[in-house]
This record gives structure tokens, sequence and C-alpha cells, in this order.
């Protein structure tokens, strides 16, 4: 019984100390991506953050291919103070021929660009 009471406790302080570690930032909760055969894609994401204002609100998101580049930016002008989470899109982002997989990271106006990434192998349609 002594071992599964440490095993809980451990258990919680790991989720504590997780969740305390990205306290603030700005997470990227899903991403839906519609590609066409000429590599363009639609992109809608759903953002969690705790904005607070004007002084602290998650302000954008990139797209990024696995070696750095930036495929595309969606800024967000303004708070969703009492709208969480939300979804925004961006269109016609154009993806490299060798690339099938990108990576996304929120923004947000005190953290800057989050260290939680998405990542998500596109599908391109063949018409």
């Amino acid at each position: 019984m002594h071992t599964l009471y440490k095993i809980s406790f451990l258990s919680f302080v790991s989720f504590f100390y997780v969740n305390t570690l990205f306290a603030g930032q700005a997470l990227i909760e899903k991403v839906i991506a519609e590609c066409n055969h000429k590599r363009v894609c639609k992109f809608d994401v759903t953002i969690r953050h705790a904005d607070e204002g004007w002084e602290h609100f998650a302000n954008g998101w990139k797209i990024y291919s696995s070696t750095g580049e930036v495929l595309g930016y969606r800024a967000l002008a303004h708070p969703h103070v009492n709208e969480q989470p939300f979804t925004r899109s961006i269109r016609n982002v154009k993806i490299p021929p060798s690339i099938d997989t990108v990576i996304l990271r929120a923004n947000d106006s005190v953290h800057g660009e989050s260290d939680r990434k998405y990542v998500i192998k596109l599908k391109f349609t063949d018409y």
C-alpha cells in the first residue's frame, strides 16, 4: 500500500511540474489541415491561453518545416478573454515538395513562442 501512495504522489508532482513549466504559454490544442494537389493548404488551429486582456494574450502562431523554415504565420489582433479555446484559420500556405510534416507553435504577448509544439502529417488531395 505504501508503494501506491508513492506512485500517486510522484504522478501528482509530475503533473504539477509539467503544468507549471508551461503555465502562461499559449497551447495549440487541435489542427485541421486541408491541402490540395498543388500543395497549398488551409490550417484551422485551435488555441487555448489564459488571455488577461491587452497586456497578456495569445497573439499568433507559426507553421514551420522540420528544418525551422517558417511556412506560414497567423497574427491574432486582439485578446480572446471570454472565448477559450478559440479557432482561427490561415489559407494559401504553400508547402514545398520535400515536406509532408509541419510543426506549429503558438505565441503570446508576454512569453513569446511556446515551448510546446504541435506536429501534423499532411495529406494532399489527388485533384
